[in-house]
C-alpha cells in the first residue's frame, strides 16, 4: 500500500495517532477514503521484558468512494531496515458490491 504524499489526516496526527491516508495505491489501483468506519489498537509486550505494554498497530476500517470496505493498519515500528518506510498495510478488502 502506497499512500500519496500529503494525503494524511493531519488532525489525527496532531493527537499522536497516525493520520489515515485519504488516497493511496494498492496493486496499481488508486483508492480514495470516504469514511473511517472504525478504529482500534493492538498492543504487545515490551521486547526487553519489562512487563510494559506498547501499541504495535493502529487499525482502521474504512469505506472508499467506490464503496469498498477495507481494513488497514499502521505499524508503529518498521518490520525491517529494508522496509523502514512501509508502515501502512492493507489487511482485508471487500468488493464494492459486498463480496
Amino acid at each position: 500500500m502506497e499512500p500519496f504524499a500529503g494525503a494524511f489526516d493531519a488532525r489525527r496526527m496532531a493527537t499522536g495517532e497516525p493520520g489515515v491516508p485519504r488516497r493511496f495505491v494498492w496493486r496499481g489501483d488508486e483508492y480514495v477514503v470516504a469514511h473511517v468506519l472504525d478504529k482500534w489498537k493492538t498492543v504487545g509486550d515490551c521486547r526487553s521484558g519489562s512487563g510494559e505494554q506498547y501499541v504495535r498497530k493502529h487499525w482502521f476500517r474504512i469505506r472508499t468512494t467506490a464503496g469498498h470496505v477495507m481494513e488497514l493498519y499502521f505499524e508503529r515500528q518498521a518490520r525491517s531496515a529494508r522496509e523502514r518506510k512501509a508502515r501502512w498495510w492493507l489487511y482485508a478488502m471487500s468488493s464494492a458490491d459486498g463480496d
